[in-house]
């Protein structure tokens, strides 16, 4: 395999950080080369500076051979280097088609040459093995669809450099292997892909070489064979992992009258037979497959939909719970999507860690000063990484988000907390924080309700495991061990 890409001596920095201190990455061409790193370890700066949205204070970037300093997005795809990110930039509107040449059409003297449109995006779909209907609406189209598009917009420029930002963080198991499919295929056409992750299994099922950073500086090169999960995981945060099938303690037994309870518990066309107790100091773990109603189980015992059978007891009472009724007796939600059900983009980072503390005290009531210096207080135990906390959170990296989404349920100070997928799309050290963190408050009392789609999380974290199948609770699983958990998953035995 040649060399395609040589990046050696990167410096970059900004006021009061040193981003980049001298980093090395090297890409062949018919390779795939995963990038690791917590958030901050500088990624994302490597690769601006690697398309041109950065100009490196100090180092040297070759491609194919011959020097280049890209000074902007358009000249590194003018260069043959693109880059398909995990916030896809497509016009939702407009056809496949349109999407893959956008800004490129071919031009007559009649205007855009629409038939010449439709055939250079077939070419680019047919270098992927694709063959679809590129007058359909992209935003009518599954994810993988869309990053797929993406993709072949990339190639349509003539790209022998692809950078592929968490590809995989939206899509489901038969939508990774369609996308890692094609990846094998451009890895035989020659070209050499950077692939950026945080989910572990994918770098030692597609990549050929890994490269870890960490505080802005080159930790480690190796291929994964010689670089073990542990290892790898170790070089990302600096400190040995504990081992992948440590579970916490279990649980004595339930202490006192539950805190939540469900009774044949549902909602039409949503989810239904949901049962079950919930005590001080117990992790119930949901676990299923994707589509299974995890989610939409969490969004029943929070209020956000109502229930049209059985009936959920919080603290002995059978409310009819609404979000606000809901904090109020002491129940708080991390949602999924926390850029869209979470954070507030535009409000300060304090602001969105106090919003749940004014909900509860009400809109009209001033919090007062005490109450917001809570907000440095676990700024510091969380270690939130921002110069301040009145900076737009929107400026933080997805970990720094979530950990401050945590720190606005520890100000309110709920006793149920229920977690959807509380770890996705945030690097490995700040698994360990959080996970870390539910465990110390699971021995103080507090109580969650968990949803993972990674089952060793669950296993991990949980101190009962409830299956779900085809939307519907199916019952416990009889061990907390992922054999078992799957096993009840596949055949939805009681």
């Amino acid at each position: 395999m040649a060399s395609l890409l040589r990046m050696s001596g990167i410096v970059k920095s900004f006021p009061g950080v040193k981003a980049l201190q001298g980093v090395d990455f090297e890409v062949q061409a018919g390779q795939v080369h995963a990038l690791m790193g917590e958030n901050g370890a500088g990624k994302s700066t490597l690769l601006k500076v690697l398309t041109g949205v950065y100009a490196a204070d100090a180092g040297e970037i070759e491609f194919e051979g011959a020097a280049i300093r890209p000074r902007s997005p358009q000249e590194a795809t003018a260069l043959g280097i693109s880059a398909v990110y995990q916030e896809l930039s497509l016009a939702p509107n407009l056809s496949i088609a349109e999407n893959i040449v956008i800004g490129r059409e071919p031009m007559g003297p009649l205007g855009i040459r629409w038939s010449a449109v439709r055939e250079r995006a077939r070419g680019a779909l047919s270098r992927l093995g694709l063959e679809l209907d590129v007058d359909r609406p992209v935003g009518s189209c599954s994810p993988a669809i869309q990053h797929l598009t993406a993709i072949a917009r990339a190639l349509d420029v003539d790209a022998r450099l692809l950078v592929l930002d968490e590809p995989t963080a939206s899509l489901d198991g038969d939508e990774v292997d369609a996308l890692f499919e094609v990846v094998g295929r451009l890895k035989e056409q020659g070209l050499g892909i950077v692939y950026v992750t945080h989910f572990l299994d994918e770098v030692y099922r597609i990549a050929d070489q890994v490269t870890v950073l960490r505080n802005g500086t080159l930790v480690a090169t190796d291929t994964p064979v010689a670089m073990p999960r542990r290892a790898l995981v170790a070089n990302m945060i600096g400190r040995e992992a504990p081992p992948e099938d440590a579970a916490v303690a279990r649980s004595q037994g339930p202490q006192g009258a539950p805190l939540m309870e469900a009774q044949d518990l549902g909602k039409r066309q949503s989810v239904g037979d949901i049962n079950f107790k919930l005590h001080s100091g117990e992790v119930l773990g949901l676990a299923g497959l994707l589509g299974s109603g995890r989610t939409e189980t969490l969004r029943l015992l929070f209020g956000v939909d109502r229930p049209n059978s059985g009936s959920l007891h919080v603290h002995g009472g059978a409310p009819t719970l609404t979000p606000r009724r809901a904090m109020n007796l002491g129940v708080g939600m991390l949602a999924e999507e926390r850029k869209t059900d979470g954070i507030f983009p535009n409000l300060s980072v304090r602001d969105n860690m106090m919003i749940v503390a004014q909900v509860k005290r009400g809109w009209l009531a001033r919090l007062p000063r005490s109450a917001y210096a809570q907000a440095d207080g676990k700024k510091e135990e969380l270690r939130i990484a921002t110069p301040d906390l009145d900076r737009p959170i929107a400026g933080l990296s997805g970990g720094n988000q979530q950990k401050a989404l945590l720190a606005r349920w520890l100000i309110a100070q709920p006793q149920v907390l229920l977690l959807d997928e509380p770890t996705r799309g945030i690097d490995v050290g700040a698994k360990f924080e959080i996970f870390g963190l539910v465990e110390r408050l699971r021995e103080q009392g507090m109580a969650f309700v968990l949803v993972s789609s990674e089952l060793s999380e669950i296993v991990h974290s949980s101190t009962k495991v409830a299956i779900l199948r085809d939307r519907r609770m199916v019952g416990d699983a009889p061990e907390i061990t992922e054999e078992a958990i799957m096993s009840q998953i596949a055949e939805g035995g009681e």
